[in-house]
């Protein structure tokens, strides 16, 4: 018998989790943006921002849907996922696809890790300007369609900072019923 999956929404800080592997919001260089991806290359450290060089050289960055992975530096977890979002254009760019194929692709590199535990940002929702409440569901809507389908991710958890993102994966997890699945929000 399959043990159940977890997700969990908390509101705070991603950078202090103790989680196996966090979720990035990377530009395409891998080598640090703005928003939390800055906050993220800032306390990992040299270590990771080596490693995040090293892939650019190797690789050329990350294309838009895809995640790469390093190791975390000074950050409480194993892992970080650069994971490349779309920028929000009008939505007939094909944005829709390209953020479920991002959070899909950072589930599949954190499986082959074998990573159980991993905590996702609301990608591309701050300067890449993705409408809040269209990221959410995609997000969500993704991560409970994959997540069966895993051998090692047990564990994902939505870790958003602002009241507006909080309250549309709030809304959104609130009406999943599935056996198979635990879901907690924590209060704020």
């Amino acid at each position: 018998m399959n043990k159940r999956k977890q997700v969990t929404l908390i509101r705070g800080d991603i950078t202090k989790l103790a989680v196996d592997a966090i979720v990035t919001s990377a530009n395409k260089s891998l080598l640090g943006g703005g928003g939390l991806d800055y906050v993220i290359h800032k306390k990992a450290g040299m270590l990771m921002k080596q490693a995040c060089i090293e892939l650019n050289k190797r690789k050329g960055g990350c294309p838009t849907g895809q995640a790469e992975v390093t190791i975390a530096g000074d950050l409480p977890a194993q892992y970080i996922i650069h994971a490349v979002g779309p920028r929000w254009l009008d939505g007939q760019h094909n944005e829709a696809d390209l953020l479920c194929s991002v959070y899909s692709n950072a589930l599949s590199k954190a499986d082959e890790m074998k990573v159980q535990t991993i905590s996702f940002p609301s990608i591309s929702t701050g300067v890449y300007g993705f409408p809040k409440q269209l990221a959410g569901e995609i997000a969500i809507g993704t991560v409970l369609s994959t997540l069966p389908h895993y051998s090692f991710v047990g564990h994902v958890l939505f870790v958003v900072q602002d009241s507006e993102n909080y309250q549309v994966y709030q809304d959104l997890l609130s009406k999943i019923v599935d056996e198979n699945l635990i879901i907690n929000i924590e209060e704020t």
